[in-house]
């Protein structure tokens, strides 16, 4: 086996004769050497799981650590929810040689391979053990991992299966049910069941099946009195079916054992090379679906299982990713690399976060802003959370918008266009529960999104509120104030019928029109068919309309304020202006989005829906602004009763909605406002967007000293296992804002228009190539402050392109 460090340069030339697309001409060929820079590379063992690497393909994500000369392996895919909601890792693995190249801990080398998208180790000799090279990778086209192993001389290999569901267990107390976030609070028991595991089909089966009748979202429509429309509700939990067949050719069983990880006790079953060999393969074949039986779930697996061209999706492998990182990138120095440089390291954690994002590309869900598939046992990140390596912080099947979207906005800029439909998809699947929410709960048309998403469309159980001991449930014969309604804290907590009974989220809906502004900007970028959002962007647009009417109408009559506009009241700017009337937030979103609406070709959208779409714009009202100091600011909301959280919704008209770009009067507007804010500024860790902001704003210095504060390297040995912050590690969401931030110092698009430099320090060197509406790529090079390279594709948009002086 070749040297990993020239892998990638070696494996590019391979993939020309291959037919594999490979990055061609000179800027290029330089990205090239710049990734390989930015590879990861440790030369001593880890102290355990927090000490790990990532690798993945498709929808698979592995921790990868070598421990007192053992190899360990987390791995989890998108999707696998248990039947309370819980996100399940899939397991653990263990390896180990003999004779043990790794035990004595020298000559150690771990290196994540970005070209390639995967993890070379290397050990050396001594002690009676060859030296050895072992390669793990995760294929791209089929849920499958895969360890190559390279002996100078024969060796023999142990492989462990290790679970930790061994028996069902009920999760007591919220501390442990934070982990199935949804049932937090629930009064009822919550009981985590059992995996099956044996030896059998010539390896190791696991699986995890839940029953026919789950607690999600069973419990949840009843909670909410939607039993009759439960049919038309999707339940994604019922039979869900995931686990998967660890084998190896010339593998065989070698008995159980036990043993305690952290402080998680587990059972091992293990395989063992038949006879000592110098190369050798473990696979680890996945399957997920809803099977009506276990037969054809099994009768899946063993298909996967069955195709043994490993050869041909290792190609199929690194072509994927070889096209995933020609599609774009930002890199800072990129001919100086200094590590120690935090300049240097936000270029490089940009695209190392990147990666992990690669990871679940083509997943059934979304990427989890609290760790992705990328979590480890929560003591080694908090010693006061006592549980196993399932749980993670606001856990579960829950999604939570606002902090789910940060991991999706960049994807528009950074070309990935594949990577970003799984958001879409998620919606789309939450569609029918949200329109019955909204009819049901409010009697009109529309559909309404509960800031904490799932698949069925409707409110989370913890959000919602649950009922008291006494059993009464929440429903309309229960009065607005009635002690037996329960909140997220407690009982007594009252909340009007269909509204959470949630002091966070309680009327926070503006999370669905930026998702609907997220999918009209897929479609301006890309030109991709936008028809099977269409119905998702309607109906997340009609709610507002005829909600905030009916609103009005009970109000005083009339379904319009005085001046003919809409009045949304009560609502709330993100989860920090509560009982807020006509927040920024949401009327900006919603003018985007019409204005988007209006603008699709009439064989997209019909000209008498945009006949309502215009009339509609008539009635949204606008900002609202005051004077402090003499300086004219941008309100929150027009007005409001309680601030809370530490949020800037009135910076949303900048980001994410386009509603102004740098050389309009309003820019400094929005800076008088960041001036004389009343809340927390420069927060960096987790969803703060305080870069993004700056940016918008071309307020270069400020950008790029809070940019790099973002993107600089985590405390773990991982650089980019950022949090907990407020979330939870490897904290997503942190990781997606400072990709944000990043792209937007390098080039703004608002219309069509396309600002580079708009917020670049004049000492970044810079490579990029970032992807802009109309189907359009940019890329360049910035050297001392001014743009010496430059393409445009297609050349009849460089006319759209404005370069703004480095400051």
């Amino acid at each position: 086996m070749k040297s990993p460090h020239r892998l990638p340069l070696l494996l590019a030339i391979a993939a020309t004769r291959l037919g594999i697309p490979s990055l061609a001409g000179p800027l290029e060929d330089d990205w090239l050497k710049t990734l390989s820079s930015y590879n990861v590379v440790w030369d001593s063992q880890g102290k355990n799981a927090a000490d790990s690497m990532p690798v993945g393909g498709g929808d698979i994500g592995c921790n990868v650590w070598v421990e007192n000369g053992e190899l360990f392996a987390y791995f989890q895919r998108s999707g696998s929810f248990s039947e309370n909601g819980e996100y399940l890792k899939l397991g653990r693995l263990r390896v180990k040689l003999s004779p043990n190249p790794f035990a004595n801990g020298e000559s150690f080398r771990q290196e994540l391979d970005l070209h390639n998208g995967c993890i070379h180790l290397e050990a050396g000799g001594g002690e009676g053990a060859p030296p050895v090279k072992m390669r793990f990778w995760v294929e791209t086209g089929r849920p499958v991992i895969h360890l190559d192993i390279d002996a100078d001389k024969p060796v023999e290999v142990t492989a462990s299966y290790e679970n930790w569901r061994l028996q069902d267990r009920e999760l007591k107390g919220k501390g442990a049910r934070f982990g199935c976030f949804s049932l937090e609070a629930y009064p009822g028991k919550v009981v985590k069941l059992k995996d099956q595991v044996e030896f059998g089909h010539g390896g190791v089966l696991f699986y995890h099946r839940n029953p026919a009748q789950c607690q999600i979202p069973t419990l949840l429509i009843e909670q909410q009195g939607l039993q009759e429309h439960a049919a038309h509700i999707p339940d994604a939990i019922a039979n869900r079916t995931f686990g998967g067949l660890l084998q190896g050719e010339g593998f065989v069983p070698a008995g159980t054992s036990e043993g305690k990880y952290a402080i998680t006790p587990f059972r091992a079953w293990s395989l063992k090379s038949s006879r000592p060999a110098r190369r050798q393969h473990l696979q680890i074949t996945t399957h997920l679906s809803q099977a009506e039986n276990l037969a054809d779930w099994k009768n899946a697996l063993l298909k996967t299982a069955a195709d043994k061209n490993i050869d041909t999706h290792r190609k199929q492998t690194i072509a994927w990713w070889h096209q995933f990182w020609q599609r774009s990138w930002i890199a800072i120095n990129p001919t100086k690399p200094d590590p120690s440089s935090s300049v240097w390291q936000a270029g490089r954690n940009y695209n190392l976060f990147r990666y992990q994002l690669g990871c679940n590309a083509t997943g059934s869900h979304p990427t989890k802003f609290n760790g992705g598939n990328l979590t480890f046992d929560p003591v080694l990140v908090d010693k006061n959370r006592p549980y196993d390596p399932d749980w993670r912080a606001w856990g579960g099947d829950v999604f939570t918008a606002q902090n789910q979207r940060l991991l999706y906005w960049p994807m528009l800029k950074s070309g990935d266009f594949d990577a970003i439909l799984p958001q879409f998809n998620f919606y789309r699947r939450g569609l029918p529960g949200a329109t019955i929410k909204a009819k049901a709960h409010f009697g009109h048309a529309g559909a309404v999104f509960c800031e904490y998403m799932n698949d069925s469309g409707i409110a989370f159980g913890a959000g919602w509120g649950w009922p008291a001991p006494s059993g009464r449930a929440r429903g309309k014969e229960v009065p607005f104030g009635d002690p037996s309604i329960n909140g997220l804290a407690g009982y007594g907590k009252p909340a009007e019928h269909g509204v959470m009974a949630n002091p966070s989220v309680s009327y926070h809906w503006e999370s669905q029109v930026e998702n609907a502004y997220m999918m009209l900007e897929y479609h301006r970028f890309t030109g991709a068919d936008l028809k099977p959002w269409l119905p998702l962007i309607e109906a997340s647009l009609v709610f507002f309309d005829e909600h905030y009417q009916k609103r009005q109408m009970i109000r005083n009559g009339k379904p319009l304020g005085p001046d003919g506009k809409l009045v949304f009241y009560p609502s709330t700017s993100c989860e920090s202006y509560r009982g807020a009337k006509n927040p920024a937030d949401l009327v900006s979103g919603i003018r985007a989005c019409l204005e988007a609406l209006i603008a699709l070709d009439d064989s997209i959208l019909p000209k008498e829906k945009k006949e309502y779409y215009r009339a509609y714009l008539q009635r949204m009202p606008g900002l609202f602004f005051e004077k402090i100091k003499g300086d004219k600011v941008v309100k929150p909301a027009e007005s409001w009763l309680k601030y809370q959280n530490v949020e800037c919704p009135q910076f949303y008209p900048l980001f994410p909605f386009n509603r102004y770009q740098l050389g309009e009067p309003e820019i400094d507007t929005f800076r008088n406002t960041w001036k004389h804010g009343r809340f927390p500024k420069n927060i960096v860790k987790s969803w703060h967007q305080d870069g993004i902001f700056y940016a918008r704003m071309g307020m270069t210095r400020e950008a790029s000293n809070y940019n790099v504060q973002k993107l600089k390297n985590s405390p773990r040995r991982y650089p980019t296992f950022w949090g907990p912050g407020h979330d939870w590690v490897p904290d997503h969401n942190w990781g997606g804002s400072g990709m944000i931030g990043l792209q937007e110092m390098i080039m703004q698009t608002v219309g069509d228009e396309i600002h580079l430099l708009p917020a670049w320090p004049k000492d970044w060197n810079a490579s990029f190539k970032l992807h802009a509406p109309r189907n359009t790529i940019v890329s360049g090079v910035v050297r001392d402050g001014k743009l010496v390279e430059m393409k445009v594709s297609p050349e009849s948009r460089r006319k759209d392109v404005r370069v703004f002086a480095s400051r």
